[in-house]
């Protein structure tokens, strides 16, 4: 798939010096990974918006990564608009392939994550997110590997006091995904 947006060297350095935690490299060559363009694509078609990727280091604990969401908040002052492209549920060795048709199916596991996740997010219990290995099998099925559900971290991490709460395309698909979007502000 090719989504052309053209990139924005002056932002990305920008990104570089904002962020203290680690250190970050630029690569202009790599292009958009299908978590950033299957989302940009569907908002700004015409590809007519500067769009710049972070990696995830899921090696990482959760906790590092809500902390480094805090480095960008300068960005989001700014108006760049930070989009965590993830599943909150994401069990793709689970998927009931022959259920991708029936509309909302998920399995109770599956339902009872994505609920516990709304509810949390929604009572601005970050804690509890962060601490999503402690949440019991449920979640160990619904988060086998994280890098589908840190990005939801990054955007916990840069809410403000007050902000409100959407969410938004609320459906279970193929039994062990939730496609759940959470808008904040």
């Amino acid at each position: 798939m090719e989504y052309p947006a053209p990139g924005s060297p002056a932002l990305a350095a920008e990104t570089q010096h904002l962020i203290q935690k680690t250190s970050v490299g630029l690569d202009h060559e790599w292009g958009l990974d299908h978590g950033t363009w299957t989302v940009v694509r569907h908002m700004y078609p015409d590809a007519d918006i500067p769009v710049l990727q972070l990696s995830i280091d899921y090696n990482r604990p959760a906790a590092w990564h809500y902390e480094l969401a805090k480095e960008l908040s300068a960005l989001r002052k700014k108006g760049v608009l930070i989009i965590g492209s993830g599943n909150m549920v994401h069990n793709l060795r689970m998927v009931a392939w022959d259920k991708l048709d029936e509309p909302e199916y998920g399995y109770d596991w599956a339902q009872e994550m994505n609920t516990q996740f709304k509810q949390n997010i929604a009572a601005g219990n970050h804690q509890a997110l962060i601490d999503y290995e402690s949440m019991g099998p449920a979640a160990k099925l619904a988060i086998p590997t994280p890098d589908h559900y840190f990005p939801l971290l990054y955007t916990l991490g840069l809410q403000q006091k007050g902000e409100a709460v959407q969410f938004f395309n609320d459906v279970a698909v193929g039994g062990s995904l939730t496609m759940t979007g959470v808008q904040i502000g």
